[in-house]
């Protein structure tokens, strides 16, 4: 056999074997799992069916850019990490924005997160323990923070209701009602918080503070 084909022929083995091992160490790297982790507000499916594009991706060189622009369309995802598990399994972990009351703003309501921003509010049934706010986001915002600063108890509260003098009323789950005057709010607040577990206060439903210095028991 002529010497140059005889190297050409070893050539072209060498280069066909190394092509085939190639291609199957990037089939073997090829994504057959999503793992979701960290999940509360969406399910596993929900985000694994958004992540479906990657499946059968390679492993190596998944861009992660890819994976921020779909979990993008998803409104209560605030943010994401990606652990990559060789040799074909992909670990997301979401960080979810969390809703903590439904804005009802005119005819449109909203999940306001603890973030403060609006989530388009679908009327999904595991929502319907959030308070309901009657206002406006930009009020509720400020309202809010002011509630923080005082480790005043959310949970208590079933009804925000702003009105245009700019105050608030509050309705509690136990069907008592806080009405709060213009400004200094947050002390009235906190004189609510220490009456409403004494016994004799119990049968008051309504907690007027709008008087300064004076509260009206109903």
């Amino acid at each position: 056999m002529n010497k140059k084909l005889l190297v050409a022929l070893s050539l072209l083995l060498i280069f066909s074997t190394y092509n085939f091992k190639n291609d199957n160490l990037k089939n073997t790297l090829n994504i057959k799992d999503i793992l979701v982790d960290n999940n509360k507000i969406l399910t596993k499916n929900e985000v694994e069916t958004e992540l479906s594009f990657l499946l059968d991706k390679n492993l190596f060189a998944l861009n992660s850019l890819n994976i921020q622009d779909e979990l993008k369309k998803n409104s209560f995802i605030e943010s994401f990490e990606i652990k990559k598990i060789y040799p074909n399994t992909l670990k997301v972990k979401v960080f979810e924005k969390i809703p903590i009351a439904i804005i009802q703003d005119k005819k449109n309501k909203y999940l306001y997160s603890d973030n403060n921003e609006l989530i388009i509010y679908d009327g999904s049934k595991k929502f319907d323990n959030l308070p309901l706010v009657f206002g406006k986001k930009k009020d509720f915002e400020i309202f809010f923070k002011n509630l923080k600063k005082i480790d005043f108890p959310f949970n208590q509260i079933k009804t925000y209701y702003f009105f245009e003098v700019n105050r608030w009323d509050l309705e509690t789950k136990k069907g008592q009602i806080i009405k709060l005057p213009i400004t200094n709010y947050s002390e009235s607040l906190i004189n609510f918080l220490k009456l409403k577990n004494q016994h004799n206060f119990e049968k008051y439903k309504i907690f007027d503070y709008r008087i300064k210095n004076q509260v009206i028991l109903k």
